[in-house]
This record gives C-alpha cells, structure tokens and sequence, in this order.
C-alpha cells in the first residue's frame, strides 16, 4: 500500500490552496516546472552538503508535485501532454534528488545506484501498466510520494539525531530500503499487469 492511493482524499487539504493558485494564474504546468527545479536544486543542495536546505527543497518538490494535478483537475485542462511532462519531470526529480545524496558522499555510490534502479523500475512498470491497457497502477509496497516524506522524514532525524550503524547514516539506510523495497514493489506491478494482460 502506498501514499499515491489516498490523492483523492488529500485533494481535500489542497483545494484552499488550488484555489489561491488559480486566482493567480498559476496553472499546472507551472507547478510541474517549478518541481523539476525544487528537485534539481535539492539534488544540488544534497551533493555540496547542505542537507537542511536540500530536505526543503524536496519538501517544496512534493508541494508543487501535489498542487499540479490538483490544479489541471480543477481547472479541467488535463491532457495527455500535461500527463507526459507530469511523468517526465517526475523521473528526472528523483534522478535529481537520489543522485545528489549519494554524489555528495552522503551514501555509498554502490547503494544510490541500487536505489535509484530499484526506484525507477518500479515507477517505470507503474506507468507501463497504462501503455499496455491495465491502467495506472500505483500498487506494491513503495511509491513516489512514500520516498518523499521517507526522504523528509529520515533527513529531518539525521539533523537532530546524527547516527550511524555498521558504516550508513540514517539516509544510507533509506537508499538501502528504496532499493529494496523499490525492486520488490517493481515485482509486485510487473506481476499485477501479467496477469491482467494476455
């Protein structure tokens, strides 16, 4: 189960939000953009050591990742190519952000790397399930949203709680589990959309 399920019900916390945006003429895209660089800026922010900040702007990066679908729903100006940019910017966010971590001497580079695999297989086969007929499926045990606030919280924990065990910093152990966990959510859509398909 992961966060991506409950949009809906987070819609909720947004529309005061949606609202100001649109009497700014603040559209969809604007958000995605504005995304793509909190992601690229944290990303930045995590390789030059400047955690606090690079936790803020992933924060950011999910703010305006949440408010662009909110906003094309209320708007009514989703589209196929909203939808492609929206996907598009995603995968480069978390390109971005994981690489900036382990880059920066954070993490291991060996276990980034099996992060950031584990991290895009799963979002991959989760939009592949729409290419092939099933339709989105955001199924398994780790999606986008739950690395997000993972990232915030764990990174917010090392600030205060600095620790490290058998060689891994708090963020070590949350790469180590994207991987993991990413490779294993991956599984679990592959093998939800096979036995959809024929």
């Amino acid at each position: 189960m992961t966060l991506d399920q409950y949009r809906s019900q987070a819609q909720v916390i947004f529309n005061p939000l949606v609202s100001v945006a649109i009497k700014l003429r603040m559209n969809a895209n604007f958000f995605t953009l504005a995304a793509l660089i909190a992601s690229a800026a944290a990303g930045f922010l995590f390789y030059s050591r400047m955690e606090l900040w690079g936790i803020a702007a992933v924060a950011l990066n999910a703010f305006c990742d949440a408010m662009d679908g909110a906003v094309a729903r209320a708007m009514k100006t989703q589209s196929l190519r909203g939808d492609f940019l929206d996907h598009a910017v995603d995968r480069y966010a978390d390109i971005f952000i994981i690489t900036g971590i382990f880059a920066g001497g954070l993490v291991p580079w060996q276990i980034g790397v099996f992060a950031l695999t584990g991290v895009l297989m799963a979002s991959y086969l989760g939009t592949q399930a729409q290419a092939v007929g099933v339709g989105r499926y955001y199924g398994g045990i780790l999606g986008r949203a739950d690395r997000l606030v993972l990232i915030l919280v764990f990174g917010v924990i090392g600030l205060f709680v600095p620790l490290t065990v058998l060689g891994l910093t708090w963020l070590g152990w949350l790469l180590l589990m994207f991987g993991v966990f990413g490779h294993i959510t991956a599984f679990q859509r592959f093998a939800y959309v096979w036995a959809k398909v024929e």
